[in-house]
């Protein structure tokens, strides 16, 4: 997974990434969406596929990229710990804000006074 995570540190790899999402694309769609020469997208790509993230197949002259599933499943699954503990501490956070309103309500009615009845 390391190497899945060097091959996304890098912005142009990860922008690659966003793009192969949508569908699969040769590398002259790639560098022409980029912005970036084919030589530069066509080493991003080699890179990604070395780290797994993407597959390649030939179609006639030309070469088309697409990502690949499992890797992404194991960030996911990688994540979920993280997940687990940040929904734990916003429990916790809901907890301590409800605490705080019903205190803070408390007070509010403390502090209202009492109502004299009018003599008519």
């Amino acid at each position: 997974m390391l190497e899945t995570f060097r091959a996304l540190a890098e912005p142009s790899r990860l922008q690659i990434v966003d793009l192969l999402f949508r569908a699969p694309l040769p590398v002259g769609t790639v560098a022409k969406r980029l912005g970036i020469r084919q030589p530069q997208a066509s080493k991003h790509l080699r890179a990604l596929s070395d780290a797994g993230l993407v597959e390649v197949r030939q179609e006639a002259q030309r070469h088309i990229y697409a990502l690949r599933a499992q890797p992404f499943q194991e960030i996911d699954l990688w994540l979920a710990r993280y997940r687990s503990l940040i929904e734990e501490q916003f429990e916790r956070l809901d907890t301590v804000l409800e605490e705080l309103q019903a205190s803070n309500k408390s007070i509010e009615e403390k502090a209202k006074p009492a109502r004299r009845k009018r003599r008519r």
